[in-house]
């Protein structure tokens, strides 16, 4: 499409282009925010006719969604306008000027202070969720590969990964079935993100005990399809060159049993997500199963991961909280110092 077919000049008809709630609908905005940002920014359809619906061109959503992405990112709507502006029109002849309340104020020297405030993280999750409504799989891998690398893997799971996974899926939940879409692909971008993570873990040290050189074993009880908090573990875990064995989701009991006796772990990590899925008699039937040659038997210290383990205890099993508990229990049973 040339310049002047955008601009009316050419054969572009009324009857063309993208409706306002069809954009909206597509952005993961409302129709209010589309047209906030035409009044205050000059975010509009180019081509307005008299007597029809608003049209938006291919030129136009370009713009709107650069806008989007910025926003998303965390640059305040004034600024972000402006860079869609300047990158998509740069004449912006036709455009209105912003109104000069939408001017953003100057951030003050808090904005590179080593230690994020609790904004930072609000952030970093509204612009996560709003590019997950968008199904816009490109941003959402970048806001989280971000938040990784300014924050760490743990700190990113518990600040913004979490939320983010747990507020999308109360807005699935009050929607009916609505946002199923939205929820698969945020859970599978994040999962991309953990497995990326552990692929380049710390320098590997001598281990400091028989412990410390035996590999873990993460699974998920059998019925139990969510494995997103394990994968982040094993991530984790990845980051810092602990040796472990990751099998996933519903893994049947015989399927555990052998590879507790096979492999010899120091701890075997069991995920329970549901109260449904959490069985007690596993657990113990893991915690009593014994590895390693006659004379020298030993027994794995089971860690008993997930809100599904809520009730009755099994001796002698950890019950971390929190991905940063669940990685300081795992070395001090390996006899290492806690990671920060």
């Amino acid at each position: 499409m040339s310049e002047g077919q955008h601009r009316g000049q050419g054969s572009e008809s009324a009857g063309t282009g993208v409706t306002t709630g069809a954009l909206a609908r597509r952005l993961g905005v409302s129709p209010t925010t589309l047209r906030t940002w035409d009044r205050r920014y000059g975010l509009g359809p180019a081509r307005r006719d008299p007597g029809h619906h608003r049209r938006w061109s291919e030129r136009d959503v370009a713009m709107v969604e650069e806008m989007g992405r910025l926003t998303t990112a965390g640059v305040p709507p004034a600024e972000a306008a402006h860079q869609a502006l300047k990158l998509l029109d740069p004449g912006g002849a036709s455009r209105p000027a912003p109104e000069p309340a939408a001017v953003p104020r100057q951030r003050g020297p808090a904005r590179a202070a080593p230690v994020p405030s609790p904004d930072t993280f609000v952030r970093r999750r509204r612009g996560l969720s709003r590019a997950a409504v968008r199904l816009d799989a490109p941003t959402m891998q970048d806001l989280l590969t971000d938040a990784v690398e300014s924050h760490s893997l743990v700190t990113a799971w518990q600040e913004v990964m979490v939320p983010t996974l747990h507020a999308v899926g109360r807005r699935w939940e009050e929607a009916g079935d609505r946002y199923v879409e939205v929820e698969h692909l945020l859970s599978w971008q994040v999962s991309r993100t953990l497995h990326r993570s552990a692929t380049a873990p710390v320098a590997s040290v001598p281990p400091s005990s028989p412990a410390a050189s035996a590999p873990l074993v993460l699974a998920c009880v059998p019925g139990e399809q969510h494995s997103l908090p394990l994968e982040a573990l094993s991530a984790a875990l990845g980051e810092l060159g602990v040796p472990q064995r990751m099998f996933g989701a519903a893994v049947p009991v015989e399927a555990v049993s052998a590879a507790v006796r096979r492999t010899g772990p120091a701890v075997v990590v069991l995920w329970a997500q549901a109260r449904s899925t959490a069985s007690v008699p596993l657990a113990r039937h893991i915690a009593d199963t014994r590895w390693g040659v006659r004379g020298a038997r030993n027994r794995s210290v089971v860690m008993l991961g997930g809100p599904g383990w809520a009730g009755p205890a099994v001796r002698g099993a950890l019950r971390p909280t929190s991905l940063r508990e669940a990685l300081a229990q795992i070395s001090r049973v390996r006899g290492e110092s806690t990671p920060a």
